[in-house]
């Protein structure tokens, strides 16, 4: 018995479908994903099982004995996935071919080309599968693989990023040919491959692959474009080039909060590490930000009489084309309007460097604008401006990052007791003024609670008080 064998033959998720299944476990098979991490020594989180019986049967029969639902998961492929109490996910597929060797020939990548039977531990493994990964070689399956699934070389970037693998030769060369197939898929099954490339610990070898192998130019052209496009003396990078250096600033940051935020660290990584949406933390969808920020920065160069470059309006257009990014991969809602409010305001904060020492109005001022993002597009506001190295980099960059801390707490306490209330409701200053509901009371009524933001405003008379000045101070 393998050690990689042995190992998954006892690893939990095995041993409780094996006692499950019984008297099935002669037609069913461990495969891909658990085989390699096996034998790789990563956690067994997760098993693909594929058998010569019923999927349903099979899956029924893991539920009933590890609890958790079991349904559907391809009508196309008779697949079914069951979720264990136990925190595993097992998914269940009909065997492709007459025989198991049959099914790894149709499969992807040796290194997914393998399997374990349940009956017994040994690894079957026709393609070479294992001495691959001990070379650190990430090989397809020839190009009918690429035939037989067009997302398949997108799955190659994003595999050999999360495995620290390398492709070899061939596998590069077919990667190159077929990228430009990868749009033919679903944009979901594409967001899906785009989504743990981003979030993977090797994230920019994995940007640097894709871009190698034309992936990048196939499924992110707003990316791919920003490559040449010259920006002001404040950059030392080409759009493209300071997009990679957000990020490894984004990265950082991850790493490092403490450095910028001090003792503020705790509350704020708690914030950061909440689900969003898609099955992306905040901290998580700052990295598609850092990635997206600068998309219309193309749309938005010119070149001023002085020489100077600008790219005046990139953050508003920007919010836009991120938005249609984002609704093109089908992602949320939420992802969208999120990665497009980070967008939007993602320079607002550097701009008051310039106004330093802020007051407490400025400071809500601040924070209403960018509200729901107020948290996120500081901390992006931050790799920004650390990844901006032209003229006068380091000073600008120490004032930016004071900035920020100065603002994280009145942040971090806006987002955790939410934004400040007026004491006295709408309708009630209108009859106290005198005057109509409409635009002017709105604006009075969000003029008091700046005040109560600022500390010049406690109650409802001094509510009424303040509003009153300010209709009597306004020009007639």
């Amino acid at each position: 018995m393998s050690d990689a064998g042995e190992r998954l033959y006892e690893s939990a998720p095995v041993r409780a479908v094996r006692g499950a299944l019984g008297g099935r476990v002669a037609s069913v098979w461990v495969v891909g994903g658990a085989v390699r991490d096996a034998i790789l020594g990563r956690p067994i989180t997760d098993i693909d099982l594929v058998t010569t019986d019923e999927p349903e049967a099979v899956a029924r029969a893991v539920r009933s004995a590890a609890g958790g639902p079991a349904f559907p998961l391809s009508e196309e492929f008779g697949a079914w996935r069951v979720i264990a109490d136990a925190g595993f996910v097992c998914d269940v597929s009909p065997l492709q071919g007459e025989s198991i060797e049959d099914d790894l020939g149709r499969r992807d990548f040796s290194a997914n080309a393998m399997a374990m039977a349940l009956a017994g531990p040994e690894l079957l493994d026709p393609h070479g599968g294992r001495a691959d990964l001990e070379a650190g070689v990430l090989r397809v399956l020839g190009e009918q693989s690429y035939r037989d699934d067009v997302l398949r070389p997108l799955r190659l970037a994003r595999l050999a990023t999360e495995l620290s693998l390398e492709p070899d030769a061939e596998t590069e060369r077919l990667t190159r040919a077929y990228a430009s197939r990868v749009p033919d898929t679903s944009p979901e099954r594409i967001w899906a491959e785009l989504r743990r490339l981003v979030i993977a610990e090797r994230v920019l070898d994995g940007l640097e692959l894709a871009d190698r192998l034309g992936l990048t130019a196939a499924v992110l052209p707003e990316l791919d474009r920003l490559r040449g496009v010259e920006q002001s003396h404040f950059h030392h990078l080409d759009v493209y080039g300071h997009t990679l250096e957000v990020l490894r600033e984004q990265l950082r940051l991850e790493a490092g909060l403490e450095d910028v935020f001090g003792p503020l660290t705790p509350e704020l990584r708690a914030v950061l590490d909440e689900p969003l949406a898609d099955e992306l933390t905040r901290m998580q969808t700052l990295r598609f930000a850092a990635l997206m920020h600068d998309m219309a920065k193309p749309d938005t160069r010119r070149e001023l009489p002085d020489g100077r470059v600008s790219f005046i309006g990139h953050d508003t257009v920007g919010e836009g084309l991120v938005v249609g990014v984002c609704r093109r991969f089908r992602t949320s809602e939420r992802l969208a309007s999120f990665l497009g409010g980070v967008t939007r305001h993602h320079l607002v904060l550097g701009f008051l460097v310039h106004e330093r020492p802020l007051d407490r109005r400025a400071v809500y001022r601040y924070l209403r604008r960018c509200e729901p993002v107020e948290i996120e597009v500081t901390v992006l506001s931050c790799a920004d401006r650390r990844a901006t190295r032209g003229r006068n980099a380091e000073a600008a960059i120490a004032a930016h990052l004071d900035l920020a801390y100065e603002v994280m707490e009145s942040a971090l306490a806006w987002r955790r007791d939410g934004a400040p209330k007026p004491p006295i409701r709408g309708d009630e200053l209108a009859r106290e003024l005198g005057i109509a509901r409409g635009p002017e009371l709105g604006r009075l009524l969000e003029a008091v609670t700046e005040g109560v933001f600022a500390g010049d405003v406690q109650d409802r008379d001094q509510a009424v008080a303040y509003a009153r000045a300010l209709v009597e101070d306004s020009p007639s």
